[in-house]
């Protein structure tokens, strides 16, 4: 079974939560040297910026003028930055190297939610393809995900996109090294704007949005553009960070200017999307989320890793799954 397979790295503490939940404020005090990069920002004690909040909105997006929902020039120009560095796990991306298990973890929570249908071997849809499942890894950067599920037993085929070809190109060669990925793993140069196909019998069984929401200027409107590539049925699971002031002072002050565990301009607080927010969107979705619906926080602890942690999608990061509707 699917949820056999997907087990890796220790096991969850199901610190899931189900259902409607309503934003917490948190009220953090410190006193520290601000320096011009570390200015915190003034509305962190709010939900949301007027501004950012019109990029929330469904269907908001400069797409009609050329742009994409899911690129920012500047935050391209910087992973490009840090591409030849992206398979040291010591390196710059180890965050995300430490974080993958979970990643996996928690795509095997999602999956085995629901019961295998009796005339099916496969756990996740009714309509899925008996010869395995397909994984669309959008914003794969390097391809730390990618190539993980894809040497999973029942994955069919897994396609990581990224509109960075030299990223990609760090990506295909890490691949090489492994022959088994040869026919099932492929790496796109797109957009998730400009990625065709999106017939019926191209969808996927899933998903994956691994700490990409935060990089992207319009976020509705590229959930939107990402929700036609899954066939009913399928999840889609994604990892991202709260905005709020414990937020920006673990990844921006502690994490990016005082440890330098993650590189300085990684991240732009103000990008950062609140759970109830990711809810909220997935609510209003014809179709999305009544079949289910998860999230779990999350915490990096230095010295120890990443570990679940109840109620942490209310200070920073957090796994969110969504399946849409049969």
């Amino acid at each position: 079974m699917l949820a056999r397979t997907l087990r890796v790295g220790a096991p969850l503490r199901r610190p899931f939560k189900q259902g409607a939940l309503r934003p917490t404020t948190t009220t953090t005090t410190t006193t520290t040297t601000i320096t011009p990069h570390q200015t915190l920002p003034q509305n962190a004690r709010h939900n949301s910026t007027p501004a950012y909040q019109d990029k929330w909105q469904p269907g908001s997006s400069s797409t009609a003028g050329g742009t994409s929902s899911s690129v920012d020039a500047n935050e391209l120009s910087h992973f490009n930055a840090l591409a030849s560095t992206w398979w040291d796990a010591q390196g710059p991306s180890r965050l995300l190297h430490l974080m993958n298990p979970m990643r996996i973890d928690f795509v095997k929570h999602c999956l085995s939610m629901h019961d295998r249908p009796p005339s099916s071997p496969f756990p996740l849809t009714s309509t899925a393809k008996p010869d395995g499942f397909t994984v669309l890894d959008v914003g794969c950067g390097g391809g730390i995900f990618s190539e993980s599920v894809a040497r999973l037993p029942d994955t069919a085929h897994v396609v990581g996109l990224d509109p960075s070809e030299v990223v990609l190109g760090v990506a295909r060669a890490h691949a090489k090294k492994d022959p088994s990925l040869t026919h099932k793993l492929q790496y796109v140069n797109s957009t998730i704007d400009d990625y065709r196909p999106a017939t019926a019998d191209q969808q996927v069984d899933l998903l994956t949005l691994f700490e990409v929401v935060e990089h992207v200027p319009y976020p509705a409107a590229f959930l939107q553009s990402c929700m036609r590539h899954v066939r009913p049925g399928g999840w889609i699971v994604l990892s991202t960070i709260a905005r709020t002031w414990s937020s920006w002072l673990t990844t921006k002050l502690v994490a990016e200017d005082l440890l330098r565990i993650v590189p300085r301009g990684t991240h732009d607080w103000y990008k950062y999307v609140n759970e109830d927010e990711m809810r909220d969107f997935f609510n209003k979705q014809p179709g999305w989320g009544s079949q289910g619906m998860l999230t779990m926080g999350c915490l990096y602890i230095p010295g120890v890793g990443w570990r679940a942690i109840k109620g942490g999608e209310r200070v920073g990061n957090y796994f969110f799954g969504v399946r849409r509707d049969l």
